[in-house]
């Protein structure tokens, strides 16, 4: 049984992708299905396979 909730993220577009706050790469982190921006300190969520690159979208990491 495949998890429809999990996104699988084209690597070519991961490279392009940064963050909107701090201009850094992302991580992806694909037990929450998320983009983690390790500087902002911030992830963004993904939603039907489309990464929401806005900060006012994002979860804030906790240390």
């Amino acid at each position: 049984m495949v998890d429809n909730r999990i996104s699988l993220i084209d690597p070519k577009l991961l490279e392009l992708l940064v963050c909107p706050l701090t201009q850094n790469t992302l991580k992806f982190d694909r037990e929450h299905n998320e983009l983690i921006s390790e500087k902002a300190r911030l992830a963004y969520p993904i939603r039907d396979g489309i990464p929401i690159m806005l900060v006012s979208e994002a979860r804030k990491l906790e240390d």
